[in-house]
C-alpha cells in the first residue's frame, strides 16, 4: 500500500500582523479558521517580531556601544521573534489547537556564518515533520538560523520572508502564504494611482522584477527563493478576511502555470538611485573595464548604464547606484578621473527609475512604442533606457514620477480585476 504525505502550507505573518497582543490573538484566529476548513492540511507558521521590534533592539545595541559585535547583535535581534513565537503558539494551545514554538536551532535552519546577512543553506524536514506529526503546528522564529558554530545568525532585509519560504520548500508545499497589511500585490502604487489594480496572478519572474524595480510588498531574495524551488507563493491581507481569489490575495506562480500573459503586468518606482556620470573619457574598452572592475571591488551595485558621444573622440558614461553607495561610487569614479583620460565626474540626485513589466513583452511588440507615446503626452523627457525580455525601465527627473506612472498605467489599463476600493466595499 502507498502512502500518500497529506499537503502542508506554510503561513507567515509578517510585524505589523503580529504587532501587539489583540493582532496575535487575530492571527491566532485566522490558522484556526484554515485548519478548520482544511482539515487534511498541515499547517506551519513563521512569524516576524512586533512592528519596530527590531529597530528599537538595534537602537538598543547603538546605544549601548558605538559599533555593536555583528555576532552579539545578531544575539539581541533574535529576541524579537522569540516573544512572537511564544505568545501565538500559547493562544493557539488556549484554542484547543496543538501547537510548538521553534527558535531557528530547534528548527535546525542552517545558515552561513555572515553575521546580520546570513543565507540559508538547508532546513531539517525531518524535524519539522516529526512536530507536526501528531497534527501539532510549528510556531517558527523567522529572520534567524544557526551557524555550523551553533552561533545565531540573522537574514538581513526580507528575512522572514525567506525563512517561510525556504521551509516551504523544505517540506514540498503546495503554498506558502504571506500575510501583510495590504490585499496583495496591485498594478502599481495605489497610494499614486488611485485605480491602481489587484493582481490575481502573475509569475515568480514578474514578481521579481517588479520587486527590484521598487514594489515593497515582497523582498527580491524571497522571491528568488519561490522561483528556485517552484513554491507558489501567495500575498494576501492579515485584515481582509479569508483569502478570496480575485477579491484579495494575489498568486505568484511559475509562468507556465499562468493561463493569460498580459502585456504589462506592473508599473513600478524607485526614488532611491542616484545617476553618476563620467565626462571626457576615453572610449578605451580596458579603460571602460578597469572603471566597472574598480567599482565591483567596491561592492557598488550597479544598475542602468549609458554611454554616449562626448567633444572629439571622447565619450560620456553614465550609470545609476543606490544611493546608499553613490558617495562612495562617487569618490572612487573622480579618484579615477586621469588614469580614465576624463574631464571629471558629476552626480545627479533628481532622478526617478519608473519601469514597466510584464512576460506578455515577449510575445507582444510595440511595448516600447506605447511607453514613449504615453511619456511624450505628458511632455516628460527620458534620461536613460534599460531593457530585459520582461521590463523596460527609463530614468525621468523625479518631479515628473507620479506623472509618468499614471500616464504609463493609463496606456496600458488592460487590468480586469479589482481595484482597491471594490476590495473594501466587498471585505
Amino acid at each position: 500500500m502507498i502512502r500518500t504525505r497529506k499537503p502542508i502550507v506554510v503561513m507567515k505573518f509578517g510585524g505589523t500582523s503580529v504587532g501587539d497582543v489583540s493582532r496575535i490573538k487575530h492571527v491566532a484566529e485566522i490558522v484556526r479558521d484554515y485548519q478548520s476548513e482544511n482539515p487534511e492540511t498541515g499547517i506551519l507558521v513563521v512569524v516576524s517580531a512586533m512592528a519596530g521590534e527590531t529597530n528599537k533592539l538595534v537602537s538598543l545595541a547603538k546605544g549601548c556601544v558605538d559599533n555593536p559585535d555583528p555576532r552579539e547583535l545578531d544575539v539581541l535581534l533574535a529576541s524579537g521573534e522569540q516573544v512572537t513565537i511564544a505568545l501565538l503558539a500559547m493562544r493557539l494551545l488556549d484554542l484547543g489547537i496543538p501547537a510548538k514554538s521553534l527558535l531557528a536551532q530547534q528548527a535546525r535552519i542552517a545558515t552561513s556564518s555572515e553575521h546580520t546577512n546570513a543565507l540559508i543553506e538547508g532546513v531539517d524536514a525531518l524535524r519539522l515533520r516529526e512536530v507536526m506529526r501528531d497534527g501539532t503546528i510549528p510556531v517558527v522564529a523567522g529572520f534567524q538560523g544557526v551557524d555550523e558554530r551553533g552561533d545565531i545568525t540573522t537574514l538581513g532585509r526580507g528575512g522572514s520572508d525567506i525563512t517561510a519560504v525556504a521551509i516551504a520548500a523544505a517540506l514540498e508545499a503546495s503554498a506558502c502564504f504571506i500575510y501583510t497589511d495590504v490585499p496583495g500585490v496591485f498594478s502599481t502604487d495605489p497610494r499614486m494611482v488611485p485605480r491602481a489594480r489587484l493582481l490575481d496572478r502573475i509569475s515568480h519572474e514578474e514578481m521579481l522584477e517588479m520587486a527590484s524595480l521598487g514594489a515593497k510588498v515582497l523582498h527580491t531574495r524571497s522571491v528568488y527563493f519561490a522561483m528556485r524551488y517552484q513554491i507558489p507563493l501567495v500575498v494576501l491581507s492579515t485584515f481582509a478576511g479569508p483569502l478570496r481569489p480575485g477579491v484579495n490575495g494575489t498568486w505568484i506562480v511559475p509562468e507556465e502555470e499562468l493561463m493569460e500573459k498580459p502585456v504589462v503586468t506592473g508599473i513600478t518606482h524607485r526614488l532611491d538611485e542616484a545617476r553618476i556620470t563620467i565626462n571626457g573619457m576615453s572610449p578605451d574598452i580596458q579603460k571602460i573595464s578597469k572603471l566597472f572592475g574598480v567599482l565591483a571591488d567596491q561592492g557598488v551595485f550597479i544598475d542602468m548604464i549609458s554611454q554616449e558621444k562626448g567633444d572629439g573622440a571622447s565619450v560620456n558614461v553614465s550609470i545609476t547606484v543606490p544611493d546608499e553607495n553613490s558617495l562612495l561610487a562617487l569618490e572612487t569614479v573622480r579618484g579615477m578621473v586621469p588614469e580614465l583620460a576624463g574631464a571629471g565626474a558629476t552626480i545627479d540626485r533628481d532622478i526617478a527609475k519608473v519601469s514597466v513589466v510584464g512576460i506578455g513583452m515577449r510575445y507582444h511588440t510595440g511595448v516600447a512604442a506605447r511607453l514613449f507615446h504615453a511619456l511624450s503626452r505628458e511632455r516628460i523627457d527620458v534620461r536613460m533606457i534599460n531593457t530585459s525580455e520582461i521590463k523596460i525601465s527609463v530614468l525621468v527627473q523625479r518631479k515628473y514620477c507620479e506623472a509618468a506612472v499614471r500616464a504609463i498605467h493609463e496606456e496600458f489599463a488592460e487590468f480586469e480585476i479589482k481595484t482597491v476600493e471594490e476590495i473594501q466595499a466587498s471585505a
